[in-house]
């Protein structure tokens, strides 16, 4: 599998650090009989020390060449798709028991597989995923710093989200431009119930002019809705905890139903 060029446009870069390797399949810790999914195992730098861990896995793989490779070593069931198009409940309903999703995922589609899986998370016991060092840092970051965004709102009202450790550019062949890092994240047994949809919206309206006090922004979106409560609009977006957007967007649901 050594032969195979990295190809731009699925954003490949491949692990080649053991020592990195064997820090990552200790932080995901995989047990024989769970249902283990890896995205893009690529030339399969964790998906075979995977193998020593664990006799059989599911794999996403997009790329046709590697996914014909991959289906030689026993113990993977190798899909061939799109990772957006993977029905991860049909998968999990399959397996008969929830899933543990893992991988390298691909720099330049990161956001939307993000979003993709948090369609699924009832399905999901834990991800582990490499990401741009970036990407973790909003994701994980907490109110009132520069990190802190949309996305970070969007993934913490629903996940716990750790960032693991950080994975330099010399990690990977060829090397990223970008420092990596390895995320946790593990959804809450009780979310609060909410419209996903309409925290979005709302969420999305209160970045959108993120240096300006919310009155400008989502205080404008909030008249527009009618909302008659009380919010503290004299702050930035950044500075509001997502347990407040999760109540706020509560509180639009509960008016809008009464």
């Amino acid at each position: 599998m050594a032969q195979h060029i990295a190809r731009k446009r699925f954003g490949q870069h491949f692990l080649t650090d053991v020592h990195i390797i064997e820090s990552i399949c200790d932080a995901i810790d995989p047990q024989a009989g769970e249902a283990l999914v890896e995205i893009g195992p690529g030339l399969g730098a964790m998906t075979f020390p995977l193998l020593n861990r664990i006799p059989a896995f599911s794999v996403v793989e997009l790329d046709r060449d590697l996914a014909a490779k991959l289906r030689k070593r026993d113990g993977l069931e190798v899909i061939e798709s799109d990772v957006l198009k993977v029905d991860f409940a049909a998968l999990a309903a399959a397996k008969g028991q929830k899933l543990r999703v893992v991988g390298n995922l691909p720099y330049n589609i990161s956001t939307p597989i993000l979003f993709h899986l948090l369609g699924f998370v009832d399905q999901v016991v834990d991800q582990h995923f490499m990401l741009q060092k970036e990407v973790v840092d909003r994701m994980a970051a907490s109110p009132g710093c520069k990190d802190y965004g949309r996305l970070t709102v969007m993934l913490q009202w629903r996940y716990a989200i750790e960032s693991v450790f950080d994975v330099p550019p010399e990690a990977f062949d060829p090397p990223p431009r970008v420092m990596s890092a390895i995320v946790r994240m593990q959804p809450y047994a009780k979310p609060p119930e909410l419209d996903v949809k309409l925290l979005g919206e709302m969420v999305a309206a209160a970045f959108s002019q993120r240096r300006k006090l919310l009155r400008h922004s989502l205080g404008v979106w909030l008249t527009a809705h009618g909302f008659t409560g009380h919010f503290d609009l004299q702050r930035r977006a950044e500075e509001v905890p997502v347990h407040e957007y999760v109540a706020l967007a509560q509180a639009l649901s509960k008016q809008a139903a009464a």
